[in-house]
């Protein structure tokens, strides 16, 4: 638990578990040795499509060390973002569940685009940062 909760509670590294192609720096001031808290604001840049750079921020709204951690947009390419990411030891090692509410706005096109596009490259995104973990964190 200590390993993975180190690694995802450092904002830095989730650059680390992002597809190339979405162009993902942090612009925030932090590195590897800063840890989140409750309020702590985290700038990007990001091409989530047609590689149209943007700026994103999230805020960590709530955390509990080594158990869960909330993260929800304040500027960015959605109409609501919220993101609970959770973390549980068990006999295999730690089990790690994503829950995420998005809505992309703008009635019906937003809906349209949703389903389109936007829920496809969400899922994706997910996808890939699972392989990733698998590949930081899973002994073979």
């Amino acid at each position: 638990m200590e390993t993975v909760w180190n690694f995802f509670s450092s904002p830095v590294n989730l650059a680390k578990i992002t597809p190339a192609e979405m162009q993902f720096i942090i612009t925030s001031d932090f590195n590897e040795h800063t840890k989140m808290f409750p309020g702590m604001l985290i700038t990007y840049k990001v091409a989530p499509v047609l590689n149209i750079k943007m700026n994103w921020v999230t805020e960590i709204t709530h955390m509990q060390e080594k158990s869960y951690f909330i993260d929800e947009q304040r500027i960015g390419p959605f109409a609501f973002w919220h993101h609970l990411h959770q973390f549980e030891e068990n006999k295999d090692g730690v089990l790690m569940k994503d829950t995420l509410y998005y809505d992309v706005g703008m009635s019906i096109a937003g809906a349209f685009a949703d389903a389109v596009m936007v829920n496809r490259r969400v899922k994706n995104i997910f996808a890939y940062r699972s392989r990733k973990i698998s590949e930081l964190f899973i002994k073979k």
